[in-house]
């Protein structure tokens, strides 16, 4: 797969600041057209999530590799299987330094670590040790911002709330692009980014009306506050319901009656040992 063989305006557009977007084909309901692998630079070029373990993907990505002048490093913005699945063939071919939050990183990330040409960014929230990248007015945004769609928030402790502090965050920085792990780049970055904070904001307000409604099952508080959200995205989305959920408990807004013990939410939030 090569550059040509995506979206020609964004490509084009992308060769500004010398980056280059390979899409694995790997789609589907949480992937969307696929997982994105992004290359930087040259002379070494640098690689943001190698993606998942398709040969096809592997192979465009080694021959781009080749083209830039060899590898100088890889970064992981989490290592969910669909960005992480190439790394060990990579590193087989190509032995260079790994920066990542957890796991045998040969950089570990801290909020501010400079790899390479990439900043480390905290975004927490889809997973406990997701980073953002920044390249300078490039933002590489792995699962916190999608080129279409939301994202599903994991049920950790404080997750949603850490989640909305890395949006804001994210919008304190003049951003051109933002490069995301899956879908398009996205060219209009502020907006993006207070749509994302808005859309977990108008969540919780749905949510909070449900329960003030008596509404207490998964079931109920789902066809509540997701009711547009198809089935084959319902489960990711009782995913983000025990976020949300977490989120309010840690708030002291849920109401006195919620019924934690038979929720299967409360307890993928944390809230039940």
């Amino acid at each position: 797969m090569t550059e040509a063989s995506l979206a020609g305006s964004d490509a084009e557009r992308l060769t500004v600041f010398d980056v280059l977007r390979l899409r694995a084909p790997n789609p589907g309901p949480l992937t969307l057209s696929g997982t994105n692998t992004w290359v930087i630079g040259r002379d070494p070029a640098w690689v943001v999530d190698p993606g998942p373990a398709i040969g096809e993907h592997l192979d465009a990505l080694l021959a781009a590799i080749e083209r830039r002048g060899g590898l100088g490093g890889i970064a992981l913005t989490h290592d969910h299987l669909d960005h992480v699945g190439a790394l060990a063939t990579l590193r087989e071919r190509h032995p260079a330094p790994l920066a990542a939050a957890r796991g045998a990183a040969d950089i570990e990330l801290r909020d501010g670590v400079r790899v390479g040409p990439l900043e480390a960014l905290r975004t927490p929230g889809h997973s406990r040790d997701h980073f953002a990248f920044l390249a300078g007015t490039v933002c590489f945004t792995g699962d916190a911002v999608l080129g279409e769609g939301s994202v599903f928030v994991a049920p950790d402790p404080g997750a949603l709330a850490a989640y909305l502090t890395g949006l804001r965050r994210l919008l304190e920085r003049d951003l051109d692009v933002l490069c995301p792990g899956h879908g398009p780049p996205v060219w209009s970055a502020r907006e993006r980014i207070s749509q994302y904070i808005e859309h977990r904001l108008e969540r919780e307000r749905r949510l909070l009306a449900a329960l003030a409604e008596g509404r207490r099952t998964d079931a109920e508080l789902l066809d509540a506050a997701w009711s547009e959200v198809p089935e084959s995205l319902r489960r990711a989305a009782a995913v983000t319901l025990g976020a949300h959920l977490g989120k309010l408990a840690e708030e002291g807004c849920l109401p006195t009656d919620f019924p934690l013990p038979e929720s299967s939410a409360a307890k993928r939030s944390g809230l039940q040992p």
